[in-house]
């Protein structure tokens, strides 16, 4: 089990019972309170029981894959490029397009919601912390959360 939360925009927290871990999708960065200090750009990194990948674009950003129990987390914001490197039961961002060419089980909508909800003809919910279980207590049709 883990949870996912977001205080602004530009963040997501992924919290498990080993670590919990801060990405920064302005600054494409990842904070986990790590000696080594924050970890940016592309690579492979395991914290706690999360295992990272990031995915480097050509505009020099990082896309996210993060694994928990099973269940992939795409961190892309607004991002539309290197999707096809990318697995994601539940996707971060504020792209239609990236949902649409995706199709995660629940959207945590970054940005725009409004226009987000709209274009995929989809309603929203806001919680404050999203709870995942398992990949098998995620919806069986597709969601947005706002977290707040």
């Amino acid at each position: 089990m883990f949870e996912i939360e977001s205080k602004n925009q530009d963040t997501i927290t992924i919290i498990t019972k080993k670590a919990t871990i801060n990405f920064n999708i302005a600054d494409f960065t990842i904070d986990a309170g790590l000696a080594v200090g924050k970890i940016t750009g592309p690579g492979e990194f395991e914290i706690g029981d999360a295992t990272i990948r990031g995915i480097g674009t050509k505009d020099n950003q990082t896309i996210y894959d993060v694994e928990v129990g099973g269940v992939h987390v795409g961190i892309i914001g607004g991002i539309e490029e290197n999707l096809d490197d990318l697995v994601a039961d539940i996707l971060c961002t504020s792209s239609v397009r990236a949902v649409r060419e995706l199709e995660p089980k629940l959207v945590v909508a970054m940005g725009n919601v409004d226009g987000m909800v709209t274009d995929l003809k989809l309603t929203a919910r806001t919680e404050k912390k999203l709870k995942v279980k398992s990949l098998d207590s995620l919806p069986a049709v597709k969601e947005v959360v706002v977290l707040n």
